[in-house]
Parts: structure tokens; C-alpha cells; sequence
């Protein structure tokens, strides 16, 4: 099928449809595109592309209006985010950025479901213990939005393989589990050229930040590595799930500001939250200071 000709059944499948302010749009259905992609040989994001540069938008990211535009749309789809670590951090990011739009996830993560992380990671399940993380991951991208294109790497992201992992990717988002590897994957980011967004999360505490090549970054927040604790107090708090939910939420909605260009930031800033003490602020980092002990 070629293009005009995809347009072109597009434009028969739309329907006319309402927003909840009752402003009009033309829509197009997930059952709808699902066969125009099966039709067309299309991925499902080149048919919700070309519906969206012809006015029609997606009846699944209709709620996404207006606060995004239909060339934001088309910008996520056209986007690609890698996702290091699939846990609690990684499976509310990934899932997150998939219902939003992004087009393509590359998903890294070399672990597998254990017991113990059924309290907090929602790619978790008991029917699935002792699976590879990033295959789970794929497997329910899949179901939520199959117009996204997954990427699986279950390896564990090191200074060596980093830039292969990484290729292609438009922002990077930190989901792991002990300081040094988020140095390495710092190092990897920079040396793509492309933003980070980073997280972590103790008890029902957590921090976040965003990092561009030539910012301060991790060292701000942990001090030099060589310095740094390998891992932080959630050791010692462990990890709930409110607190991993709020801050993969903070990460996902970073990633997508960041590929459209919107600000504010937390680029040079940490935010800080304790859901315990009901507690939020912002701080500026500085490179002379070490923040997280």
C-alpha cells in the first residue's frame, strides 16, 4: 500500500469525535489502526504518524490533547527512549512513556523476577517469577500500546557494550540500583550526546535530576566515584511502592518534556520528595556539593 493510499483509508476509517471539552476532532480507533498496519505492512506508528500529520488523531492519545499538539505527538512516536533497568523504577517509566506515545523503547536489564520485588515492579507477577526482566517488559509494552517498537537487551550495561545498547537513542533514563553502574551509564549518555534523566528511591523517599552532556551530573549529587557508596540508604529503608510509582512518574514526565523541548527542567536541579513527611523541594547542584550520603 503506498502512502496516499494509507492516508487515504485512514481518512475512511476516521471518525468524528468529541474531547471532554466538547471541542470536535477526527479520530481513528486502536482496532482501526491495528488493521491499516496489518493491511498496509506499516508499522502501527507509521499509521498513527501519517494520521496524525493529516489531522486524525489516535483515539488512544486523545487525552493527551491538549496539553500536547499534533506535532508533539508525532515528535514521541518519532522518539526513542532506552530505559536501563526494568524494576520498579524501569517498569513504571517504560509502560509510562509507551501509553504516552514514545515510538521506540530500548529496554535494558540482564535480571530476572524474584520474590521479593512483587511489593513495588509492575512488570512483576507471581505467574512470572524467575523470567527475564526485559522480555517481560516486552511482552507488556505489547499489550498496552503494540504500536511501540521494543528493543530487548537482557545484559547487565557496562563501560563496553554502553554505546551499542545505546545507539539510536534520543534520552537514556537511569532505572538502577547502585551508584556505580548510573556513572557508567552517566559516561555512556555523555558520550552519545543525548540527556539522562536519574532516580532513585528509598522507603518511600526518593531523588531525581536530569543531566545533558557537560552538566556536573552524578558527581553533584554523590560525589567522585571513586568516593561514592556503591549503593544508597535504600539498603538500609528498602524500597516501597509509592515511593518507586511517584518517582518513575517524575522520570517518565522528565523524558517527555525533554524530547519536546519543554522546560522547566530538573537540569542542574534535584528534586527532593518523602511521602512519609509529605514533604517536596527543589535544589540547585553545585558540583562542590555532595547531597546524598
Amino acid at each position: 500500500m503506498t502512502l496516499p493510499d494509507l492516508v487515504a483509508a485512514i481518512g475512511e476509517k476516521a471518525q468524528p469525535m468529541t474531547f471532554p471539552d466538547g471541542g470536535a476532532f477526527k479520530g481513528i480507533g486502536v482496532a482501526a489502526v491495528a488493521r491499516l498496519s496489518a493491511s498496509s505492512g506499516q508499522p502501527g506508528r507509521a499509521v498513527e504518524i501519517a494520521a496524525l500529520e493529516n489531522g486524525i488523531i489516535p483515539v488512544r492519545y486523545a487525552r493527551n490533547f491538549h496539553t500536547f499538539s499534533m506535532n508533539d505527538q508525532i515528535a514521541l512516536l518519532r522518539s526513542t527512549a532506552a530505559v536501563v533497568g526494568l524494576g520498579g523504577l524501569g517498569g513504571g517509566v517504560a509502560e509510562m512513556l509507551a501509553r504516552t506515545g514514545v515510538g521506540r523503547l530500548i529496554l535494558i536489564d540482564d535480571d530476572c523476577f524474584e520474590d521479593s520485588n512483587l511489593n513495588r515492579q509492575f512488570f512483576s507477577r507471581t505467574d512470572r517469577l524467575g523470567v527475564a526482566k526485559a522480555t517481560e517488559a516486552a511482552v507488556r509494552i505489547s499489550q498496552v500500546n503494540p504500536s511501540v517498537n521494543t528493543s530487548i537487551y537482557p545484559e547487565f550495561l557496562t563501560a563496553g557494550n554502553a554505546d551499542d545498547l545505546l545507539a539510536g537513542a534520543d534520552i537514556v533514563v537511569d532505572c538502577l540500583d547502585t551508584i556505580a553502574a548510573r556513572f557508567i551509564l552517566e559516561a555512556a549518555a555523555k558520550a552519545a550526546g543525548i540527556p539522562l534523566v536519574s532516580a532513585a528511591v528509598a522507603g518511600a523517599a526518593g531523588h531525581a535530576t536530569v543531566i545533558f552532556p557537560g552538566d556536573p551530573g552524578l558527581s553533584a549529587v554523590y560525589g567522585d566515584l571513586e568516593t561514592a557508596a556503591d549503593r544508597g540508604v535504600e539498603t538500609a529503608m528498602g524500597c516501597l511502592c509509592p515511593g518507586v510509582a511517584l518517582m518513575s512518574a517524575v522520570e517518565a514526565n522528565e523524558a517527555v518534556k525533554v524530547l519536546l523541548g519543554r522546560a522547566p527542567l530538573l537540569r542542574n536541579r534535584l528534586l527532593l520528595v518523602d511521602l512519609m513527611e509529605n514533604l517536596m523541594e527543589i535544589m540547585t547542584l553545585e558540583r562542590e556539593e555532595r547531597l546524598i550520603e
